[in-house]
């Protein structure tokens, strides 16, 4: 199913990658945050929204991170270039991500960032929205969000342009560690 969901997820401009540990995953997260400049300035920020990967993990390599905020605000979700949130669910057929994003500071970090960075325990992957629905509750949450790779519209003159509407860039990252393995 792995497989799959990449194939499908890097079909529509996500990057996909997947680690074994909560460990291999963070220095992943660290690295890219380097990478991408985040610096304590606005349009540099980094925003990560509250999740279970929070818990467990060191946060030591977190915080010598400057410019990496965890109370987000709609202000600094706006100024961030990347915006860091864990997802509930992800579909193998289609590459689609799927969040309980009742939470406001989810909403904020996945949408106003350039760049979403998406974690999702590898055990939250399912074959297909049928199975899914089969086992999730969508009616006890306020708010759902299903993504399906970065930002894209076709509406100005049928020019296809990335990042109009939210991130211009998605990656995610499954970790076999969090929540178990599949």
């Amino acid at each position: 199913m792995f497989e799959q969901f990449k194939t499908r997820a890097e079909g529509v401009s996500a990057e996909v990658h997947r680690f074994a540990t909560n460990a291999e995953a963070l220095d992943f997260l660290v690295e890219l945050l380097r990478a991408e400049g985040v610096a304590d300035q606005p349009g540099q920020y980094g925003v990560f929204a509250d999740c279970p990967f929070l818990g467990a993990v060191d946060w030591r390599q977190l915080e010598e991170v400057a410019g990496l905020w965890f109370e987000v605000t709609r202000d600094r979700a706006a100024g961030a270039k990347v915006g860091i949130s864990q997802m509930d669910w992800a579909l193998a057929d289609t590459g689609t991500l799927v969040q309980d994003a009742t939470a406001i500071d989810k909403r904020l970090v996945s949408t106003l960032p350039t760049i979403h960075v998406a974690l999702i325990a590898t055990s939250g992957l399912r074959p297909d929205m049928p199975a899914w629905l089969g086992e999730a509750r969508p009616d006890n949450a306020g708010y759902l969000a299903m993504i399906t790779g970065p930002s894209r519209t076709a509406d100005i003159e049928r020019v296809l342009t990335i990042g109009v509407h939210g991130p211009e860039r998605l990656v995610i990252v499954f970790v076999d560690q969090l929540g178990g393995t599949n």
